[in-house]
């Protein structure tokens, strides 16, 4: 109790997999540069085919920036480009450089006002229940833009099961990682790897989605959270 959360994963995979898949990931969990864990918690849920859904794979584009008060210009010129106001802009970025520790979650902020809209604190909205759908083609494709870093693996699949949500306009964010400074913008769009979004060493990081007003809170959390999706690539 009390301690500090060093890193999570999730994939969704067929059941002759499960056992390799689960050690890949202990195996991550114990050499994780944010340190040795404590204790590491697997969960394996079943998951019905036939309630699977699919959805399109962002494409990846990259600007490269010279530090991190350039990568968040960036990032608020690309997010305004998206449809988001330049209050909820300014808004989110502030929420994001004010937290005291990382957020396992996202917050959710209006696109027109700024304003946070859910009561998660914190812990913000956890994106769950996603994978690629061809890990191997997947793979090859992002190295031959010469991206291999896991962390893009990884976000790239879940800005692209956020952007298809109903009701998110726009997602930024960057690493808790100290030594991964790349952060990202992503909306239906596009996914926009900007490589500095903070400084090197920082240990906070956090996420932000954008959303249409009137948006269903109710059904958006629970598409986030509980539809399961796979990534076409």
């Amino acid at each position: 109790m009390g301690g500090r959360h060093i890193s999570g994963a999730e994939r969704l995979v067929e059941k002759e997999r499960i056992q390799q898949i689960a050690g890949e990931m202990v195996a991550r969990a114990l050499g994780h540069s944010r340190g040795c864990a404590d204790f590491i918690t697997v969960t394996i849920d079943a998951v019905n085919p036939e309630q699977v859904c699919r959805v399109p794979l962002l494409p990846v584009t990259t600007v490269d920036v010279p530090d991190a008060e350039a990568g968040r210009r960036a990032a608020m010129t690309i997010l305004l480009q998206s449809g988001v106001s330049e209050r909820a802009v300014c808004s989110a970025m502030a929420l994001l450089l004010s937290l005291p520790d990382s957020m396992h979650g996202a917050m959710l902020v209006c696109r027109n006002t700024g304003k946070r809209l859910d009561e998660a604190g914190q812990a913000g909205i956890r994106v769950s229940r996603m994978d690629i759908a061809d890990d191997q083609h997947y793979r090859q494709g992002l190295l031959a833009q010469g991206l291999t870093n896991i962390h893009v693996r990884e976000a790239l699949v879940l800005a692209s099961k956020v952007a298809a949500a109903p009701g998110i306009v726009a997602e930024v964010c960057w690493s808790d990682d100290p030594e991964y400074t790349a952060g990202y913008v992503a909306s239906a769009a596009g996914y926009c790897r900007i490589t500095q979004l903070k400084e090197y060493g920082s240990p906070v990081g956090g996420r932000v989605f954008f959303l249409r007003p009137g948006t269903d809170l109710a059904a958006l959390i629970d598409y986030l959270g509980q539809q399961p999706v796979l990534v076409t690539n």
